[in-house]
């Protein structure tokens, strides 16, 4: 039985695989010391909903060789917005629409007033 790893190892794998993958514009938010749920956030996009749906399902597989237990994942019938939370990192990978019209990096955006203009 393999323990888990570490946040820093889990989030350089899934980076490494949305490389792979050829996600778009990813961006990592820190969330230590701001949230009790998790490590890191990463927010990527897929072009389309098949790109989208290829991302999870890699990411996914590699987070399972890797041994990380209760992945929950959620959104992958539709693949316009699909949550992989791997425990101490949350992977959200968007299609370009819908990451605009959800806009998660501003809500976690280190000054609110600053990310709203």
């Amino acid at each position: 039985m393999k323990a888990q790893p570490d946040a820093d190892k889990t989030l350089n794998m899934i980076l490494s695989r949305l490389d792979d993958m050829k996600a778009e514009e990813t961006v990592t938010i820190d969330l230590r010391g701001k949230s009790a749920f998790s490590d890191y956030m990463i927010v990527t996009t897929g072009r389309v909903n098949r790109h989208v749906g290829a991302i999870a399902e890699n990411v996914t597989k590699a987070l399972k060789e890797n041994g990380i237990r209760n992945i929950h994942v959620e959104g992958l019938p539709n693949c316009d917005w699909v949550l992989i939370d791997s425990g101490d990192v949350v992977l959200h990978v968007f299609r370009p629409e819908v990451r605009e019209f959800y806009n998660l990096e501003r809500l976690w955006a280190q000054n609110p007033a600053a990310a709203a203009i």
